[in-house]
Formats: C-alpha cells, structure tokens, sequence
C-alpha cells in the first residue's frame, strides 16, 4: 500500500532562489540545517530556532556536496577539489584533488560509519560516462571504487551499514551495493529502482531510522520513500518541479527537509513555481539519523586543541 502525502502539509522552512539548491545535512550540536546552492555557489546554513538564514559564497565554478567534521569544520567539493572549511574563521584550504583534465565536477557524496567520505564525480554535459565513485580516507587520499558514471548521486548507508546506495541520475538507476564498513569496500551491485523505462531522475537521497531510502526526482515534482526491499511506501507531492535531495532535522530528526532548484525551469514556470530553489519542510513522516562525521586525520593549521 502506497501512502500519498499531499501537498499541503508541504511547509516552506526558508525562502530563496536557489539555481540548484543540494545536499542538506543537518548538524545537531549547532541545531542547524547546512545546504548548498550548487551553480551560484554558496554555503547556507539555517537555524529554526531563531530563523536565521546565513549565506557564505564561495570562489569556485560548482560547489557540489559538503560533508560535516568531526573536528567541526567542513568538508566542501569544489570543482573536482575536496575543500577543508575552517567553521571558525571561514578559510578554505585544499585537501584532495580528483580528475584534473576532465570536464566533470565533484557531486553527491556522504560519510561512512568509520568517517571516510564516499563521493562520485559527473560529466557537466550531462550525457558521457566520465564519471566515478570514490572512497577518501582522513589524510586526503583516494581510491577509485568504479567508474563509468554520467551523474553521481543518491549515496546513502542503511543503518545496519550492510548496504551503500548508490543512484546515476541520467542512467535513470539506483544500486545497491553489499558494503564492508571495516574494509571500506562494496561489492555485489545489484539494481534496486530502475527508471530507464520512463526516464525519472532520481536525485539525492537518505535513509531512516527503519532502513527506509528517501529520494528526491529531479523534474519530478516528488519524493518517494522505498522499503529496504524496493517497494515504494510513501510518496510525497511537492509543490516544485525540481525537488532536489532530502535529510531529516529537527531536535527530534522527524523533519524531512528538501532542497529545490529553478534550474532549467522557464520564466513563465518560475513566475508559476514561487517556493522554487527554496528550501521545504515536512513534519512527522519519519525519523532520520545523526550524518556520520569526516574524520580528519590532522588538525587544521592554527585550530585551537
């Protein structure tokens, strides 16, 4: 049986114009919700507490995931650079580099159980397999784990950490893989949704509490919960064409927080679409996880200890 949630109980948690709003985590020592617009790049953070709405722009073409320190500073993907943020002061300095040469940029990515962060490269014309899927340890190196890949996204760990998730949104599929969380490997891809049929784009997603993935379809105008078994349960109807990848918030991790874009959306559907490139909000239809923090292996130069 597939629960519908209708568009109404869709709240707008913070109004913008994001060109391609990305990769919501929330972090709960600061009771904060940090986002990405991807093509006007800036790093945002907000707090529902006070309804604060900070924007922290960035030097760079693509600004394409994040992922939270365990130090407390941030981890940003630059073009096909891996960023270390100072929370502190602001600085960025480099900490990996990827695919120099290639015209691809770093995408969706997320940390492990054992705070290694696993991130996937894409074509910028949207249509080549140049792409490829990654493993960086805590000292900036990296192994390719497989390639071939138009646009990586929808990574995600079930909570057992038996399975990495794993979605090519313009191949129109989402994988499955068996994960070895003390070897960092996985193996075993199988196929866990397939859209090549009727061309969805599956985008970025996450996991509950109860081993539930949430995914959001880019031009889609949905998100969709599967069982761990595949079987799609819930399906959430937004009020955007471009929703764009979820985390759950909140003090009680029960917020199911989307990101938006106006991105390829023409003027008379942006004048239709006003919540477009916002960031929206529903309450109560599952309960989300802490994110697993990247685990530096080296303070940063100045930090205090």
């Amino acid at each position: 049986m597939i629960t519908t949630v209708d568009i109404s109980r869709v709240e707008c948690a913070v109004r913008a114009t994001d060109q391609l709003g990305e990769t919501p985590l929330w972090c709960e020592r600061e009771g904060k919700l940090w986002w990405l617009d991807v093509e006007r790049p800036k790093l945002q953070s907000f707090d529902p507490a006070t309804g604060r709405h900070d924007v922290h722009p960035l030097a760079t073409t693509f600004l394409g995931s994040q992922a939270l320190g365990e130090d407390g500073s941030h981890l940003l993907a630059l073009d096909l650079e891996l960023h270390r943020r100072s929370r502190a002061t602001g600085s960025v300095i480099p900490f990996a580099r990827f695919e120099q040469g290639l015209d691809n940029r770093l995408n969706d990515g997320r940390v492990d159980a054992r705070g290694r962060f696993w991130v996937g490269t894409m074509d910028n014309q949207l249509h080549r397999p140049n792409g490829s899927l990654y493993r960086v340890d805590g000292d900036g190196t990296s192994e390719r784990i497989f390639s071939g890949v138009v646009v990586s996204n929808g990574i995600a760990f079930s909570p057992d950490n038996r399975f990495l998730y794993f979605t090519d949104t313009r191949r129109h599929i989402t994988w499955r893989f068996e994960f070895d969380l003390d070897e960092g490997r996985i193996s075993n891809r199988q196929v866990f949704a397939d859209y090549s049929g009727s061309g969805d784009r599956p985008d970025g997603a996450c996991v509950d509490v109860d081993g539930g993935i949430w995914t959001a379809f880019f031009a889609g105008r949905r998100v969709v919960r599967y069982r761990p078994d595949g079987v799609v349960d819930v399906v959430v109807a937004m009020p955007v064409t471009n929703p764009t990848c979820v985390c759950f918030g909140g003090d009680d991790l029960r917020t199911l927080y989307i990101t938006t874009a106006t991105k390829f959306l023409t003027p008379e559907q942006r004048a239709a679409e006003p919540l477009g490139g916002s960031v929206l909000a529903v309450h109560g239809i599952g309960q989300g996880m802490p994110e697993h923090r990247f685990r530096f292996n080296h303070a940063l130069p100045g930090a205090r200890t």
